[in-house]
């Protein structure tokens, strides 16, 4: 495994690992998990050399803070945990933002006690709080470091107004969002602000949710219940002219003998040195094969390939529904 730094000081893995998958997530938003696999995946990662681990309150919710918790028991020290907060939450469900400095602390606590750890490494605001100014929600997240509960801080699908408000506040040592071959829209303007702040940048989502692997032909492939099978990226319109770029990413992978999933890491990889993405997985075959990305190296006609098929804004349909596209780049 190989290393890198978010932000001045926060060294993890060159690759993290998006725990989002494991456990069901409740209600099995990319089909069933099984919880054995799952720790042993986590459990994998760590032989591998993984330190970077994310997860969130609201994956589950609650579920999968508990999960990394059991998994991670006895062996804290050389790991990065990162969780999420942000949400508000009613007999069990979402019911919508809530960034106030009362909620932070309540998510902290809560996510502190379900990790089994005294201090949460990373600890992202999941979504802006439109109705909380950043520098109040900051603050809070602030006073969480100087009590010990929290070592760095992080932005989730932040606009860069929001970021450099939140910087002036208080150091953010990365910026989570959504990132890939098929998402492209962060370079534009939030991606040359991270390099300018020296904010590291993560991005979710680093293979389509599962689009770039080519594993996934058509939309049969999905079980029933999977969120997909509404995502706008998948809908019948769309499906088969993102596919095209799902060919490219195929050959090559060909020239390289690796997994189409590798060269979708491996391109991410080679945006920045401060670029650390996290491919969410459940299963050790799955995390095996991406975390072979790091040993990938993409050669200047590869990335030229690449660019030519999926542009900035090629990617056929929006990343989300219009509710959750209201959550993000505030």
């Amino acid at each position: 495994m190989k290393y890198r730094k978010l932000g001045e000081e926060l060294e993890v893995s060159a690759l993290g690992l998006g725990c989002m998958p494991m456990a069901g997530i409740g209600t099995g938003m990319y089909g069933q998990a099984n919880r054995a696999e799952s720790l042993a995946t986590i459990d994998r990662a760590i032989e591998l050399g993984v330190t970077f681990f994310d997860t969130a309150e609201v994956y589950g919710p609650h579920i999968n803070e508990e999960l990394l918790g059991q998994a991670i028991r006895g062996r804290r020290e050389r790991l990065i945990v990162a969780t999420k907060f942000g949400f508000a939450f009613q007999d069990g469900k979402m019911t919508g933002v809530d960034s106030s400095p009362a909620n932070i602390r309540r998510a902290c606590e809560g996510s502190l006690q379900r990790l089994g750890i005294d201090t949460i490494d990373l600890f992202y605001q999941h979504r802006v709080d439109p109705n909380v100014p950043i520098e109040d929600s900051v603050g809070a997240m602030a006073d969480l470091v100087n009590e010990g509960k929290v070592r760095y801080l992080g932005l989730s699908e932040a606009g860069a107004e929001t970021l450099k408000k939140a910087h002036a506040t208080h150091p953010i040592s990365a910026l989570q969002s959504e990132y890939s071959l098929w998402e492209r829209s962060i370079e534009n303007e939030i991606l040359p602000l991270c390099q300018d702040l020296n904010i590291g940048f993560v991005p979710y989502s680093p293979l389509g949710r599962g689009f770039l692997t080519g594993q996934i032909t058509s939309r049969e492939d999905l079980p029933e219940n999977d969120y997909r099978r509404n995502d706008p990226r998948y809908s019948e319109e769309n499906f088969d002219i993102n596919m095209k770029l799902v060919e490219v990413v195929k050959v090559v992978a060909q020239r390289h003998s690796c997994s189409p999933a590798q060269i979708a890491l491996a391109w991410l990889l080679a945006q920045g040195d401060f670029i650390v993405p996290i491919p969410g997985s459940k299963r050790r075959a799955t995390l095996e094969d991406s975390m072979a990305a790091v040993d990938v190296g993409l050669t200047a006609e590869d990335l030229d390939e690449l660019e030519k098929a999926a542009p900035v804004g090629g990617t056929a349909g929006p990343r989300y529904g219009d509710r959750m596209m209201s959550m993000v780049r505030l």
